[in-house]
């Protein structure tokens, strides 16, 4: 706390940081919620007959936010494996990452560093239909790619490790970038997969399509079944909902450390006010007694309290200023308030 009174820069930038950070918690903590009760909320709808039914009778013949679990049927074309022979699946994600090691300046260490230098996506229209091959419907995919949580199986996953020259690793450790390889990785999403489906449900003249749903909810093709998704959701808000309340706590011990600060500060200089108010009054009491009493008290007045009598010498220098109790009040080593001369003994002195 500065002599005015006010918080120092850095207590003020920690406290405007622990708010906008618990701010910035609570932000996250409420979406989670939000999208936890959504979940919590949505209708789960199996893959019969009576689905089409639900969706004539439903407002608009849309579900807002729907729960459907099926297996993964193409509906044209299947996308084929690039390195595993007889693997068919409607999403395909190619991926070429980069693996190199960086050097600090700061710690002087060599950290990993990853990087995506390629990645291709390829999708095919694909549907959700029922588990047991039955008379059930089928319900469209659509949008995939735009899913918040997107199950895909990792069908062929290799390292190819880059070869250096002697002249080569010197220049990597002068450049201070080593490169360690290249990691080759193909995901799919296989016919046949379990997967469950969170959206909007519509009936679209004859066909039903899962799509992106709106008013903020979010969007599920996963390959975990609904409970455990739920649970998944419902974990995170929980952990938000912690962070908030430790971040909240942390920034509320600030603020308190402050106001004490700002009370402590002020108590301070109420009572040196009342210090001030009351020498003054000594003062004014002082000077009354001179005008009625004569200059002769005001002479033989303790320099230092103005009250009481001078009642001893300093020797060496032989001064007469001071009580018995300012004397003793004086800091070691003592010295004369008049001449700064240190005081090697003192003599009562003693008024006929």
């Amino acid at each position: 706390m500065e002599g005015s009174g006010r918080p120092s820069a850095l207590q003020a930038a920690l406290l405007a940081a622990g708010t906008g950070l618990t701010a910035l918690l609570y932000s996250v903590y409420r979406q989670q919620t939000r999208l936890s009760r959504g979940l919590q909320g949505a209708r789960r709808l199996r893959l019969d007959g009576e689905l089409r039914a639900v969706l004539l009778e439903a407002p608009g013949r849309c579900v807002p936010y729907a729960v459907i679990e099926g297996v993964v049927r193409s509906v044209r074309d299947t996308l084929s494996s690039q390195f595993v022979d007889n693997c068919k699946g409607v999403v395909q994600r190619l991926t070429l990452q980069e693996h190199k090691m960086v050097w600090n300046r700061t710690t002087h260490l060599w950290n990993d560093y990853e990087k995506i230098i390629h990645q291709r996506t390829n999708t095919t229209a694909f549907d959700l239909a029922p588990l047991e091959d039955s008379t059930g419907v089928a319900v469209r995919v659509m949008k995939p790619l735009e899913a918040a949580e997107l199950s895909l199986e990792t069908v062929h996953e290799k390292f190819h490790p880059s070869v250096q020259s002697f002249p080569d690793v010197i220049g990597h450790y002068i450049s201070g970038e080593r490169p360690k390889g290249i990691q080759e990785t193909e995901q799919m999403l296989k016919v046949g997969a379990a997967l469950t489906g969170v959206g909007e449900l519509v009936l679209d003249n004859n066909t039903i399509k899962l799509q992106p749903p709106k008013q903020g909810l979010r969007y599920y093709l996963t390959s975990s079944d609904f409970d455990a998704l739920l649970r998944k959701q419902e974990s995170n808000a929980k952990l938000w909902k912690i962070l908030t309340i430790l971040f909240g706590f942390a920034t509320c011990a600030v603020l308190f450390f402050l106001l004490r600060k700002q009370y402590r500060y002020h108590r301070e200089r109420q009572h040196l006010k009342q210090m001030q108010q009351e020498f003054r009054q000594a003062q004014e009491r002082l000077m009354r007694e001179v005008s009625t009493e004569g200059g002769e008290t005001l002479k033989n007045a303790c320099v230092i309290c103005l009250s009481n009598a001078k009642s001893c010498v300093f020797l060496e220098c032989g001064h007469v200023c001071s009580c018995t109790e300012c004397y003793r009040a004086l800091p070691e080593p003592k010295r004369c308030p008049i001449c700064r001369q240190a005081i090697s003994r003192v003599v009562p002195l003693y008024n006929s």
